[in-house]
């Protein structure tokens, strides 16, 4: 499967500093940031649509509250001139915000998505696109999450959260690709449209 670039937007959920507040439990997957990167940098070669993601937090004492140092962008992930920035308040990026619209208004038909966490807003955006109609892609090794308490004392390992949910995904709501996968295909030419 090649991509029509055209018509598929590259959404990065969440991509903000404030996950490096210690009141944020371990995270796993190293390799996020340069596979982030990455695709932003295909992206961006081939001029294609990029709709960024920014929690702004509501909750009180959140690292991502919009006058925590937190809500920034990590570096490498700030939008350029540009490249509009969705900002939402719950976990999924087309919950009270936008970017259902905006990705109608230019005619876009698949969504490429990436970021923090896995197992929440990444997740929650993935389904919802899938249950308003668009076609949604998941990048998973350009996917982070966090250890989780088991409720009973004990901890689940972010490795493990982050199978389960991509399982889940993947099973019923998204494609699932590498990184190194969607920049290979995204640089294939574009299927033709039919008249």
């Amino acid at each position: 499967m090649s991509f029509d670039l055209s018509r598929t937007v590259l959404l990065p959920v969440d991509v903000q500093r404030g996950f490096d507040d210690p009141s944020w439990p371990a995270r796993w997957n190293g390799e996020m940031e340069a596979n982030g990167r990455a695709l932003l940098a295909c992206w961006r070669r081939l001029g294609a649509p990029i709709i960024h993601v920014r929690h702004d937090s509501v909750q009180p004492g959140s690292s991502l509250a919009p006058s925590h140092w937190g809500n920034a962008f990590r570096a490498g992930f700030e939008p350029l001139d540009g490249e509009p920035v969705v900002a939402k308040s719950v976990n999924s990026a087309f919950i009270g915000t936008d970017l259902d619209l905006r990705l109608r208004r230019i005619d876009a038909d698949q969504v490429v998505v990436f970021g923090i966490s896995t197992d929440m807003c990444v997740s929650t955006t993935v389904r919802t696109g899938a249950n308003l109609g668009w076609k949604m892609v998941l990048v998973p090794d350009a996917c982070d999450c966090f250890d989780l308490s088991d409720g009973e004392g004990g901890t689940i390992p972010a490795e493990t959260i982050q199978a389960a949910h991509v399982a889940t995904l993947r099973t019923e709501f998204c494609k699932t690709m590498s990184t190194a996968e969607v920049v290979s295909r995204a640089s294939e030419p574009a299927p033709s449209r039919a008249a």
